[in-house]
């Protein structure tokens, strides 16, 4: 028997997951520890991913800025939770030019920081607010267990910021932008998420409220896709970040941050991979429609290119794989690997009958269409296969969220992966406890109702309905 391809999800899905990520051309592991190089197929997903945000991103009224990677220590240490957050993870410059710095520079592992710092001086009246910058760049955190994608030293993000006028507008914000992320991840990404709050123990450093897009990987771990913060007036105060108001009142600014990161490639992965290799969503996918030329007969080739540029023509991103001196059996699997939404095979033989194959890689049917017409099918598949992977996504999410109210038998059963609906109290000791027994984090808080009266943790009163599970 041949050797599978791929390490099959059910044997090994750690292996499953580097396999995928190495035989699909994404990226592959850097020569500094923890760090990674995104491969072309890779980062041309990133790009339509960071294309397709940044027009959501603009359209709130956030401008794109770039600001300096390396941030004076002095900086991180002016909010006191922001600094002890991030002290683990942070890389330090302490020799520049031969010589030791006076002051070490910390690479940046977030810009909360150096962007308060300006918004300082660049607000000093109300009628500078709102302020909305928003980044595209690379961050560096000393990560302890790397993986590509998921958790590695320095990666690529996006990270927005934001000063207003009032609290109220600030709690604002935090909710619109969580609902961009969530809307680009269900239309975009075709990935299912659950928004919530974060509990205090997964609060970002600094913030009073965070707020997450939780998506259950289809090992049965959560991811955290994307968050948004409420600073409230933390950073203001740090920064001095002062406005006079209209009756010329000086008051200080209310602050946000959010941030998603290519993080999100290996939520895609996870979520629509499988044992043949990805399943790209149509709206991020490099080429949507491959058309495979199986001949090198010119007549065979100018049917090929003739559906080339009817599906360019219809704005579907298309390609002729030529490469006939390659097999077509290598051919074909290497697309399906790379997750291509649609494959379109022409030969000689399809050209004599006038038949083009069409195969769909999200449920791997094939079926023969006129010549004439396949263009049009395949351009007319993009919209279905999108829409039945978020489907396929959010049914196996709900099929794996249960309650649970009894927290010995929650103990057992959250080895086996899935998300569990629990009644908790709010108290934080309790999160330490969940975590130690069982390795197991709230993801976030939910609007729904609770499965018990008293906290699966602590058996007090309970106050929040949460989502819990193991997570990356």
């Amino acid at each position: 028997m041949a050797k599978a391809v791929l390490t099959p999800q059910a044997e090994d899905f750690p292996a499953w997951y580097q396999d995928v990520i190495a035989r699909a051309e994404l990226a592959e592991s850097g020569p500094a520890r923890g760090s990674m190089v995104i491969r072309p197929w890779g980062y041309a997903v990133w790009e339509l991913m960071q294309a397709d945000m940044d027009r959501r991103i603009k359209a709130t009224g956030a401008q794109n800025v770039a600001f300096p990677m390396l941030i004076p220590m002095s900086f991180l240490e002016k909010e006191k939770q922001h600094v002890e957050g991030f002290s683990p993870e942070l890389a330090v410059v302490t020799h520049g030019g031969g010589e030791e710095l006076a002051e070490p520079l910390a690479l940046r592992p977030t810009s909360e920081t150096v962007i308060n710092h300006y918004f300082a001086k660049w607000v000093q009246s109300h009628r500078d607010l709102p302020l909305a910058l928003n980044l595209w760049n690379n961050v560096v955190r000393w990560e302890l267990r790397p993986r590509l994608f998921l958790r590695t030293t320095e990666f690529l993000w996006q990270e927005g910021h934001t000063a207003h006028a009032t609290y109220e507008d600030a709690v604002e914000e935090t909710r619109r932008m969580l609902g961009v992320y969530r809307r680009f991840m269900e239309e975009s990404l075709a990935i299912s998420v659950v928004a919530g709050e974060k509990s205090p123990g997964e609060r970002f450093a600094g913030a009073d409220h965070t707020f997450t897009c939780e998506a259950l990987m289809r090992d049965g771990k959560a991811l955290q896709m994307g968050t948004s913060h409420n600073l409230g007036h933390n950073f203001a105060r740090a920064f001095g970040i002062q406005y006079l108001d209209p009756a010329g009142e000086r008051r200080h600014a209310a602050t946000t941050s959010w941030g998603t990161s290519t993080r999100m490639i290996g939520g895609l992965i996870m979520v629509h991979g499988d044992d043949h290799g990805l399943r790209l969503p149509p709206a991020i996918a490099p080429h949507q429609v491959v058309v495979l030329q199986l001949d090198e007969d010119a007549e065979v080739a100018g049917s090929a290119r003739r559906i080339e540029a009817e599906l360019r023509g219809a704005g579907v991103r298309a390609h002729v794989d030529d490469r006939t001196h390659t097999s077509f059996g290598r051919r074909s699997v290497d697309w399906e690997l790379k997750g291509v939404p649609v494959r379109i095979e022409v030969g000689a033989r399809e050209v004599a009958s006038g038949r083009a194959t069409l195969v769909r890689r999200d449920d791997r049917s094939k079926s023969a269409v006129p010549l004439a017409g396949v263009a049009g099918a395949a351009a007319g598949l993009l919209a279905e296969i999108q829409q039945a992977l978020l489907e396929q996504s959010r049914r196996f999410r709900e099929e794996h969220t249960q309650p649970v109210t009894d927290f010995d038998e929650f103990a057992q059963r959250v080895g086996g992966g899935g998300l569990f609906l629990a009644a908790w109290s709010g108290a934080e000791e309790s999160e330490r406890v969940l975590g130690e027994r069982t390795g197991a984090t709230i993801r976030c808080i939910v609007d729904a109702e609770p499965p018990a009266s008293t906290c699966l943790i602590t058996g007090e009163p309970a106050r929040h309905t949460v989502l819990i599970g193991r997570a990356y």
